[in-house]
């Protein structure tokens, strides 16, 4: 996979193109972070009460797909064969940038999950934590 340009010199800076691909906690999708952010993910996903067998399920599935990658001079990234399987990439890809980290999906994974977010209708903004009911967008 090719960074796109305005991405790669900040990760250059930022983390010298070290990053850690791993799967999304939902399946759709890769999530993508810088290492210094996914090494702060991975203690407070540690600090977490291994006793839960939630934590334990989150924890396994994070960690047991974590891989670190490194973008190259030319601001390739190679994601490993087992990774883009579980999530059914394939040449057609969007890399959406949440934050501060990506999400790399299948293009038509992409579009069918966009369709249902907007057939879902408008957010309820009562579900939302309260900090964010008054975001203004």
């Amino acid at each position: 996979m090719v960074m796109p340009s305005r991405f790669r010199e900040a990760l250059s800076e930022y983390c010298e193109g070290k990053l850690v691909v791993t799967v999304d906690f939902e399946g759709h999708c890769l999530t993508m972070h810088p290492l210094p952010d996914w090494q702060e993910i991975e203690q407070k996903l540690l600090s977490m009460p291994s006793l839960n067998s939630s934590t334990r399920r989150l924890q396994r599935l994070i960690f047991g797909y974590a891989t670190e990658v490194e973008m190259d001079s030319n601001g390739r990234v190679s994601l490993p064969q087992l990774l883009r399987d579980k999530v059914d990439l394939d040449k057609k890809i969007m890399l959406v940038g949440v934050g501060k980290k990506f999400e790399i999906w299948s293009e038509n994974k992409w579009s069918d999950s966009y369709q249902g977010w907007v057939d879902e209708g408008p957010v309820n903004l009562e579900e939302l934590p309260e900090f964010a009911q008054s975001l203004v967008l």
